[in-house]
């Protein structure tokens, strides 16, 4: 009995995606940026890597990367680490969900299996955080395993090379993308095609407008390129316009001090520190009818300065007004702490979206002599 044909999971236009395999990796080994985890492919730092570039720029990344591989380089550091201390690497990178669950899975991982990562794509999937790319990244970069990563940068690789018309937003084409290429991945080579296919579309096939076609391996298999529709691909569900909010945010000083609290759990920035924020655009005269309010009153209130913050779904339009307190008081549901100079700098997490007032506050510097100011 002769086998059957396997089904047809993805339209690929005619295109053998077995064809992209040799060209790409011999780009790939040829033209590979040089980066820290690509030096070392143990699964704990591929993982730490992987997560920490999701949404978020590759030179960004470098730097945090490095600083947390010094100070937790293994997974049992990692799980041993106080919360605000790996709040406080990870400060500016934003979805701090992300370094939340990365702790919770190094215990899972200690606890279950002494520190030792788990190997099989099943495994990784069922940690903290780990989805089915990240768990694909670390299977086939530090195990050698043929199992696929499917991000926007090869949802769009193989949206051009096929001219694909589905969007991608449908998590059934991800699958099915998934699927097409998890049956060519090449013996002994899984990790390098897992990145190669990243460092195309991350380099080359870049997005928002046109590809640099003239340096990429796989253009004379490029449906896209031959017909001169690259800018038409992927297809993809438009987003919704972010929601916008006004918020004012407190810059209380006292002492060389200033006033931070913690943010309620659950929600936008759930736990983390903040500059005293509220709701709406307030007037310096509102401001004081609330201080009031707390027990407390103001010296001096001036507005500092403005800033916008842009979070995935809504829009923070910020005015900071720095008030100058007489007292240090403990309004507010006594979440109130008064931090120096050098809680700020070396302690406390302040997400991105407050860290940017701190200069604002007018404090000594921690690493400049006494009563110099912050410029």
């Amino acid at each position: 009995m002769k086998d059957q044909p396997s089904p047809v999971l993805y339209d690929t236009n005619g295109l053998c995606l077995e064809e992209i395999v040799a060209p790409l990796l011999a780009w790939y080994r040829q033209s590979a940026r040089i980066l820290p985890w690509r030096e070392n492919t143990d699964p704990y730092r591929v993982w730490v890597s992987e997560i920490m570039l999701q949404q978020t720029r590759v030179d960004t990344v470098i730097p945090y990367y490095e600083r947390f591989m010094a100070r937790l380089p293994s997974v049992q550091a990692l799980a041993e680490v106080r919360e605000e201390e790996l709040l406080k690497l990870w400060e500016g990178l934003g979805y701090y969900s992300r370094a939340r669950n990365l702790q919770k899975a190094a215990r899972c991982i200690c606890k279950e299996s002494g520190g030792a990562f788990p190997g099989s794509y099943e495994q990784l999937c069922s940690l903290p955080g780990v989805g089915p790319y990240t768990a694909g990244a670390i299977a086939s970069i530090a195990f050698g395993l043929p199992v696929p990563a499917v991000d926007g940068n090869v949802l769009r690789v193989l949206s051009r090379l096929t001219e694909n018309p589905r969007d991608i937003a449908e998590p059934a084409v991800k699958k099915q993308m998934t699927a097409a290429l998890a049956q060519v991945y090449p013996a002994g080579h899984c990790g390098d095609f897992t990145q190669s296919l990243m460092e195309l579309g991350a380099v080359v096939c870049v997005p928002n407008g046109l590809p640099k076609c003239g340096s990429c391996p796989l253009r004379q298999l490029c449906r896209a390129f031959r017909h001169g529709t690259q800018t038409e691909y992927p297809v993809q569900t438009k987003k919704q316009p972010r929601r916008a909010e006004q918020k004012t945010v407190l810059l209380l000083c006292c002492g060389g001090r200033a006033a931070v609290r913690k943010r309620p759990q659950g929600g936008l920035l759930g736990g983390l520190w903040e500059f005293p924020c509220l709701d709406g655009a307030l007037s310096a005269a509102e401001i004081a009818a609330w201080l009031e309010q707390q027990g407390a009153h103001a010296a001096h209130i001036e507005r500092a300065l403005s800033r916008k913050h842009i979070f995935t779904h809504v829009e923070w339009d910020m005015t900071a007004y720095r008030v100058s307190c007489p007292h240090a008081f403990q309004p507010d549901g006594g979440r109130l702490v008064w931090a120096t100079p050098e809680q700020l700098a070396d302690e406390i997490a302040l997400p991105t979206a407050f860290r940017c007032f701190t200069r604002a506050l007018g404090l000594p510097s921690p690493q400049a002599p006494e009563g110099q100011k912050i410029p």
